[in-house]
């Protein structure tokens, strides 16, 4: 059965052409429901690319505060009032909020006072961060205030299995499952350039080893340094070179540590997708993360992935077949599924080619669709908050 277009407001403190898997994930859903008819307005931060833009029907824009750690990307500032005036003229029938700093929390509360109904998403493990920038002490006090915001909307959507399970048994309550997409057109094997690989140094005989992402410390990058570090010490007959795609606070360490790894900066559309592509072993250490999508990129890409048995990795590989997994935080068996790819060359040339089988059905059709139907739930009232449930 049809159902009637929706006027949605979705709030961010981050989007496009910011470069971040948010981001990326938001500029896709945002583009399918507006494909789909939905009235869509945009509610963000100001971006560097935004000076003399005024707010419109499609995007408002606030002001915001440098996130500290994280260059380029910013908090959005707390507008209670701008938001109450605005959607009291031209009222949503839902909001998703995407982000829980300043920006969101008006936003959660304008809706509760106007009587909106909210989906929120949990797309980052800010609690796991605190750890690795020195305020551990926070991690708790994080993670309740993440509980409170998310327990007031409607539901939550979550990006994987693990994550919801990890979730419910800290008390978020109404959880429901999106998953990722993949633009297999962008992401193909058929961009490996030749090009590319010689301005790299490579032969054809060279094993390219990707690692695509934030080169910041909650991705467990020291982990890298030592699989790479491993592969080249026993497998001497083979060539390796380490690629390293993107950039943040940890690159002048990693390039001391690494002095003969490629660093190749922030890559964007057709060049990202030539980079995967050019590459032929991607080695993904982070146990930070809610899904991952550069795990579904480089699956597309047809790489050899290897990672830990969770979130993207958890629901799209299985070890042998499509890529090589290890249990959490086992180092060594991360280590170890690394060397089993490099030990026989049909092992890895299978596993990439059904890695781009699996990933080429993966699109992001499926995942807007489910969204949407996830948006029009959050209108039933048997739906509604529990009594008491207020927002100060």
């Amino acid at each position: 059965m049809d159902r009637p277009p929706l006027a949605i407001a979705l709030i961010t403190e981050t989007f496009p052409p910011e470069i971040n898997g948010v981001a990326n994930t938001l500029g896709r859903l945002v583009d399918g429901l507006r494909a789909r008819g939905h009235r869509l307005q945009l509610v963000r931060p100001r971006q560097g690319g935004d000076d003399g833009r005024k707010s419109d029907e499609q995007l408002l824009l606030t002001r915001g505060w440098p996130l500290p750690g994280y260059p380029g990307l910013q908090w959005g500032q707390s507008s209670l009032h701008k938001l109450l005036r605005h959607w009291q003229r031209q009222r949503p029938d839902v909001l998703y909020i995407a982000t829980e700093g300043p920006l969101g929390l008006s936003a959660l509360r304008a809706a509760r006072r106007l009587q909106i109904p909210v989906v929120s998403g949990f797309h980052s493990n800010f609690q796991q961060y605190t750890g690795h920038y020195g305020i551990g002490l926070l991690t708790r006090a994080l993670t309740n205030y993440l509980r409170w915001f998310h327990n007031r909307s409607r539901m939550t959507l979550v990006p994987s299995a693990s994550q919801q399970i990890e979730l419910q048994r800290r008390g978020f309550e109404r959880l429901e499952l999106l998953a990722r997409g993949v633009d297999s057109q962008l992401f193909h094997p058929g961009k490996r350039s030749g090009d590319l690989r010689r301005a790299w140094g490579l032969d054809d005989e060279t094993i390219a080893v990707l690692h695509v992402g934030r080169l910041a410390a909650e991705k467990n990058l020291a982990l890298l340094v030592r699989s790479f570090r491993t592969l080249q010490q026993a497998h001497p007959q083979q060539r390796l070179k380490l690629i390293m795609v993107g950039d943040g606070p940890q690159r002048a360490s990693l390039q001391q540590q690494l002095p003969d790894a490629l660093f190749c900066g922030l890559q964007r559309g057709e060049a990202l997708a030539a980079h995967y592509a050019s590459g032929d072993l991607f080695l993904f250490p982070s146990l930070s993360e809610t899904f991952g999508n550069v795990v579904l990129e480089a699956l597309a890409s047809g790489l050899g992935v290897v990672a830990y048995d969770q979130a993207a990795a958890a629901q799209h590989i299985r070890h042998g077949h499509n890529g090589a997994l290890a249990v959490a935080e086992d180092e060594q068996g991360f280590i170890e599924a690394a060397g089993w790819l490099l030990e026989e060359p049909e092992s890895l040339r299978r596993v990439r080619l059904n890695a781009r089988q699996h990933a080429s059905r993966q699109g992001w059709e499926a995942i807007v669709e489910l969204f949407e139907q996830h948006l029009h739930s959050a209108l039933t009232p048997a739906l509604a908050l529990p009594a008491g449930r207020t927002v100060p």
